[in-house]
């Protein structure tokens, strides 16, 4: 089984990552999304967080497991 977890994990690239730019970030492979509004916008992946501080924060871009988020990105934190 461990070879067919490796595989798919592979292919479909499931890992968590998160991509900061300028003043945009890109959140591949979370979980759920625990707060949003235009100054705090928190995403959840397993038992952790990160939450995006910021001002004029938008959710640019939105699929099933990815989220784009562009603004004013003054903190990101880790929880």
């Amino acid at each position: 089984m461990q070879i067919i977890k490796s595989l798919r994990s592979y292919l479909l690239e499931d890992e968590f990552q998160i991509r900061i730019l300028k003043n945009k970030v890109n959140v591949v492979n979370y979980d759920s999304i625990g707060h949003f509004d235009s100054n705090k916008i928190m995403i959840k992946h397993d038992d952790n967080a990160v939450v995006i501080i910021g001002d004029h924060l938008v959710v640019s871009k939105l699929l099933t497991d990815e989220i784009l988020i562009t603004g004013n990105i003054k903190n990101i934190e880790f929880r």
